[in-house]
C-alpha cells in the first residue's frame, strides 16, 4: 500500500500507472496466489482486476487477524437501541460464529457460485451470514427488510437463490414488523422455487415454520460443523446488490472478490483516516451499499472495530441517540446520511445533547447517500466542532469516488460539493455530444474507463442491460446518471439525477416504477410522479393523477387508494403520501409530460413557461392540485 500521504501526488500516481498503483495496494491482503497483473482491460473498456490472483474475502476480513495474533481485538459491537442489548464480538468470536454459520449453509448443499438471499434486520447473525457466504464462495444478495413481498419476489426470481436466510421480525420504534409473512408471500409469488430457508427466531415474535422448507436458525447452527474458507479467483463474484432501475426491472449490481477487497482495504486509512484497531461506525443498514462496504467488509478487512446499530437517530429514545453510541463505544470516525443529521437537527436545533454530554473522541463525520445541503453541513460543523465531509458514491461503485481524503492529508471542503476525485477515478462533465463542458457549467457527470477496482463488473445475468445503462450514453465512460459540474478548483458538485431516479432519505427509488403502480388503478387515466425537495428526507415522491372520464367516486378516496397501492407494492421506504388529482398534466406537443416543470412547481418555484408546452393552462391546474398537498416532512 502506498505510504505517500499527500493527495495530489497520490492521485497523480493512481492515474499514471493504475495497474502498479493497485498492485501495491493489494499487498496488504493475504492472497493464496498473489496477482502479478493489476488489470486486463475488456473490450467494453471495463477492467478485470488482479487476474490470476486467488483469495478468500472472509479470510481477509476475519481469519487472517486471528492468525496474526489479534483474535482478542474487538471486531464487532452490536448496539440495539430497540432492545437495550449491547454485545461485543472479538475477531476470534466472529471467526467461530462465521465458520459455524458457513457449515450450517454448506449442510444444505450450498456452495461456490450458489446464491443466498439474506432478508434480515440489523442483528449480528446477518453479518455472520454475509461473511459465511463469502467463506464458501456463495454469492449473497441482501435485501433491505423494508421491501414488500412483491419486490422481494422480483429479486428472488432474478437471483434464483438456493437458500433464503431471514428472521421472524424486525423492530421499529413502537412496532414489530413480521418478516416471515412477507417472506412467505414473496416465495409464493416468485416463479423460482427456493428449496431451503433458515429463520432466526427473535424473542419479540416467533414465526411459524413450514416443514420441509424452513429450518430454525439456532437449532441448525448448533448441529453444524465449522467450514473452512474456499479459494476464489479475484474475479469471482462476491455479492449481488439490487438497485432501482427506470425499467422497473431490478438491477442486480455484481461486485467481485479481489478488486472489492483491495479497494475497501485502501479506503479506510486513506479516505477516512482510520487505522487498524480504531472504531468506525457507519449508521446504515446492511441492505444498502454503505452497509455492505462500511459496516461489514471494509472495517473488518482493515482490522478495525465496526459498530452494528439497531435503532434510529431520533426516537430511540431521543435526538441524542447517535451521540450516546459514539461516546459509549469510543467511535473515532462516523459515517451517516444527511437525512439522519436533518432529523436530529429538527428535534434538537440547539444541539442540547451534544452540549450536555459531548461526542467523546469522535474526530470526523462523513455524509453520503444523498446530497448534503449546506445548511445541514454547517449546523453539524458548528455543533460538533469537527470536520464534516460530504462524499459521493453509488451502489454500482461500491466505495467513494468523490471525497476529501483525510488519510492523504486533504482538509479543504466546499459547501455543496462532495469533494474531489478519489485516487483511481477520472471525472468529467460532458454535453450531449460527449464534449467536455467548461468548468462551472452543468452537464452529465461521467467517469472515464477503466474504472478502479471495487466497482461493479456487470449486472447479474444482464450484460446487455449493463452496457445500455452505463457504457452507451457516453462512449469510453461510465455514465453516473447524475448531473452537475466541476468548479475551477476541481471540486465536483453533484446536483441531481439525469433520469427519474429520486433519492428519498438515502433510498433510491424510481418515479417511473411508482407511476406504473398508480397507473394500474382503475380510475386513473394518467399520472406523473416527481421528486420534490423535502427538509428532512432530501426528496419525497409527489404524485399527480388525472381521473378517467365519468369517474364519480370521491377524489380523496381514490388518492388514499393510490397511496395504499404504492405502499403495498414498494413498501414504506417509498415514503409516498402526497398525491392529488389534477384536471390535466403539462405536456409537450409530442405528448411528453413536463416533469421538470412539475418538480419546480412542487418545490414552490415559478418556472419559466416552456416553449414546447401544448396547453399552458395545465400549469394552473397543477398549481391548484399541489396547493392542497402537505408533504411528509412538513
Amino acid at each position: 500500500m502506498t505510504k505517500v500521504s499527500n493527495y495530489p501526488s497520490v492521485y497523480a500516481e493512481s492515474l499514471a500507472d493504475p495497474g502498479e498503483f493497485w498492485l501495491q495496494a493489494a499487498e496488504c491482503l493475504d492472497w493464496i496466489t498473489p496477482p502479478r497483473t493489476g488489470f486486463v482491460q475488456r473490450a467494453d473498456g471495463m477492467a478485470d482486476w488482479f487476474p490470476g490472483g486467488t483469495l478468500n474475502v472472509c479470510d481477509n476480513a476475519v481469519d487472517r487477524h486471528v492468525r496474526a495474533g489479534n483474535g482478542t481485538r474487538t471486531a464487532l459491537i452490536y448496539d440495539s437501541a430497540m432492545t437495550g442489548i449491547v454485545r461485543e464480538f472479538s475477531y476470534q468470536d466472529v471467526q467461530e460464529q462465521v465458520a459455524r454459520t458457513a457449515g450450517m449453509i454448506a449442510a444444505l448443499g450450498v456452495g461456490k457460485g450458489d446464491r443466498v438471499l439474506i432478508y434480515m434486520p440489523m442483528v449480528p447473525e446477518a453479518v455472520f451470514a454475509m461473511l459465511a457466504c463469502a467463506r464458501l464462495g456463495a454469492v449473497h444478495s441482501v435485501v433491505f427488510g423494508g421491501f414488500a413481498a412483491a419486490e422481494l419476489a422480483k429479486r428472488i426470481d432474478d437471483a434464483e437463490p438456493a437458500l433464503v436466510m431471514s428472521a421472524s421480525c424486525g423492530l421499529e420504534p413502537g412496532r414489530i414488523i413480521a418478516y416471515k409473512p412477507l417472506l412467505d408471500e414473496a416465495l409464493r409469488l416468485a416463479g423460482h422455487k427456493v428449496p431451503h430457508s433458515i429463520i432466526l427466531q427473535r424473542p419479540q415474535l416467533q414465526a411459524a415454520l413450514q416443514p420441509g422448507r424452513d429450518r430454525d436458525w439456532n437449532a441448525a447452527l448448533a448441529a453444524a460443523a465449522a467450514a473452512p474458507c474456499v479459494p476464489l479467483t479475484s474475479t469471482d463474484p462476491l455479492y449481488i446488490l439490487y438497485t432501482s432501475g427506470t425499467t422497473g426491472i431490478p438491477k442486480g449490481v455484481v461486485h467481485d472478490s479481489g478488486g472489492y477487497a483491495v479497494a475497501l482495504a485502501w479506503s479506510i486509512p486513506n479516505i477516512y483516516g482510520v487505522q487498524t484497531g480504531e472504531v468506525f461506525w457507519a449508521a446504515s443498514d446492511i441492505g444498502w451499499a454503505v452497509g455492505h462496504s462500511y459496516i461489514v467488509y471494509a472495517p473488518l478487512i482493515a482490522g478495525c472495530t465496526s459498530v452494528l446499530y439497531e435503532g434510529k437517530p431520533v426516537g430511540t429514545p431521543d435526538a441524542g441517540a447517535f451521540w450516546r453510541v459514539i461516546r459509549q463505544h469510543k467511535v473515532d470516525v462516523f459515517f451517516t446520511a444527511p437525512t439522519a443529521i436533518r432529523a436530529i437537527k429538527r428535534e434538537d436545533q440547539e444541539g442540547t445533547f451534544i452540549k450536555r454530554d459531548g461526542i467523546g473522541q469522535l474526530r470526523a463525520l462523513f455524509l453520503a447517500g444523498e446530497r448534503a445541503d449546506p445548511d445541514t453541513v454547517a449546523w453539524a460543523q458548528q455543533k460538533l466542532g469537527i470536520p464534516v465531509i460530504d462524499h459521493w458514491w453509488q451502489t454500482e461503485l461500491g466505495w467513494p469516488a468523490l471525497a476529501t481524503c483525510l488519510g492523504l492529508g486533504a482538509k479543504e471542503t466546499r459547501f455543496g460539493s462532495a469533494g474531489m476525485a478519489v485516487p483511481g477515478y477520472r471525472f468529467a462533465v460532458l454535453d450531449e455530444a460527449h464534449q467536455d463542458i467548461p468548468l462551472g457549467e452543468q452537464g452529465d457527470i461521467v467517469i472515464k474507463l477503466p474504472l478502479p477496482p471495487g466497482t461493479l463488473t456487470t449486472l447479474w445475468r444482464r450484460d446487455a442491460h449493463f452496457h445500455a445503462s452505463y457504457l452507451t450514453a457516453h462512449p469510453g465512460c461510465y455514465t453516473t446518471g447524475d448531473a452537475g459540474l466541476i468548479d475551477a478548483d476541481g471540486f465536483v458538485h453533484v446536483m441531481g439525477r439525469i433520469d427519474d431516479i429520486i433519492n428519498v432519505a438515502g433510498h433510491r427509488l424510481s418515479t417511473g416504477g411508482i407511476e406504473q403502480i398508480i397507473a394500474a388503478h382503475p380510475d386513473v387515466a394518467e399520472c406523473a410522479v416527481v421528486g420534490a425537495a423535502d427538509a428532512l428526507k432530501g426528496m419525497v415522491p409527489v404524485g399527480l393523477i388525472v381521473l378517467k372520464a365519468n369517474v364519480t367516486r370521491a377524489p380523496d378516496l381514490i388518492c388514499r387508494e393510490v397511496v395504499e397501492r404504492v405502499r403495498t407494492e414498494l413498501g414504506p421506504v417509498a415514503a409516498f403520501k402526497s398525491v392529488a388529482v389534477t384536471a390535466q398534466l403539462p405536456k409537450t406537443r409530442s405528448g411528453k409530460i413536463l416533469r421538470a416543470t412539475i418538480r419546480s412547481l412542487a418545490d414552490g418555484q415559478s418556472p419559466s413557461l416552456p416553449a414546447t408546452i401544448e396547453e399552458p393552462r395545465a400549469l394552473d391546474a397543477v398549481r391548484t392540485a399541489l396547493s392542497g398537498l402537505t408533504k411528509p416532512g412538513d
